[in-house]
């Protein structure tokens, strides 16, 4: 069946750097673009940073423009967030998800299959 499963997160000073990883399985990966999500408690999940089938990560939330980049390894089935100058805002659980062929990357209807998350804490 199609998993896909994030790891990586934890607690981190204000202004240090994490890599969230997101390795999938069950179907052709290379096959899929995908985007990094993030949830924090009380507010809507929001698109972070997407990756295609390329690698190559054209959209970012302003938010985040500058600090994370999206990357992937498709013999090793999996893509990756690096987030560097980490704020308290960025505390949150993050997700990685597959985008269904031809659709918006923006939008979370877009995405056919998610992980569970791996949480983000920002704090000194």
């Amino acid at each position: 069946q199609v998993q896909l499963v994030e790891s990586g997160g934890g607690l981190v000073q204000p202004g240090g750097s994490l890599t969230l990883s997101c390795v999938a399985s069950g179907f052709p990966f290379s096959n899929y673009a995908y985007a990094w999500f993030r949830q924090a408690p009380g507010k809507e999940r929001e698109f972070v940073r997407s990756i295609d089938w390329k690698g190559t990560s054209a959209y970012a939330s302003d938010s985040v423009k500058g600090r994370f980049t999206a990357s992937r390894d498709n013999a090793k089935n999996a893509v990756y967030l690096q987030m560097n100058y980490l704020r308290p805002d960025d505390t949150a659980m993050y997700y990685c998800a597959r985008l269904r062929s031809g659709e918006s990357y923006l939008l979370r209807t877009s995405y056919d299959y998610w992980g569970q998350g791996t949480q983000v804490t920002v704090s000194s």
